[in-house]
């Protein structure tokens, strides 16, 4: 993983940040998201380590195709480490865990996909997902997830775009 400098990079989550939660929202509708792109969403129990998370804590773990969560894990970890695994070969995927990737590029990637995926979730939206980016303690150059998104990610979606993912 790159440095909390990189655009797009988090450098470790506040407590009591007040960002919507999985169990805000449910399992079910981002279980079936995750399906629609060949990704398992796997629920961890309440107090159980992840597997394959990164940050530990309530952050989502991913190892190969699956994805893991429990309800206190934060929407916006549940989105970006699942688009960890799609900006990433399918051939690559199987190899993946905890960490996918360390390519500025496939970094930026998952943080514009992880919002734009937002709006497949019944009650969330891109929104709400970079509002809980910067609450997370996402940076970017011009200050805010949506002044990133909106002016900045160009070569973001471009990188989208030639792998047929939404934008």
């Amino acid at each position: 993983m790159s440095s909390p400098d990189t655009p797009g990079q988090a450098s470790a989550p506040p407590e009591g940040d007040g960002v919507l939660l999985i169990g805000d929202i449910g399992f079910e509708a981002p279980r079936a998201l995750l399906a629609d792109f060949g990704l398992t969403l796997i629920e961890t129990a309440p107090g159980q380590s992840i597997p394959g998370s990164y940050w530990g804590d309530s952050e989502a773990g991913i190892i190969g195709t699956d994805v893991y969560a429990r309800a206190d894990t934060p929407v916006h970890s549940l989105l970006h480490e699942s688009c960890h695994l799609l900006v990433l070969p399918a051939d690559r995927r199987a190899a993946v865990h905890t960490d996918a990737t360390d390519s500025i590029e496939e970094e930026d990637a998952t943080c514009y996909l992880q919002i734009v995926l937002g709006d497949r979730l019944p009650g969330v939206g891109r929104g709400r997902i970079m509002e809980d980016m910067d609450r997370w303690g996402y940076t970017f150059r011009l200050g805010s997830t949506r002044a990133w998104f909106e002016h900045d990610a160009s070569e973001a979606r471009a990188f989208l775009e030639a792998r047929a993912l939404p934008v």
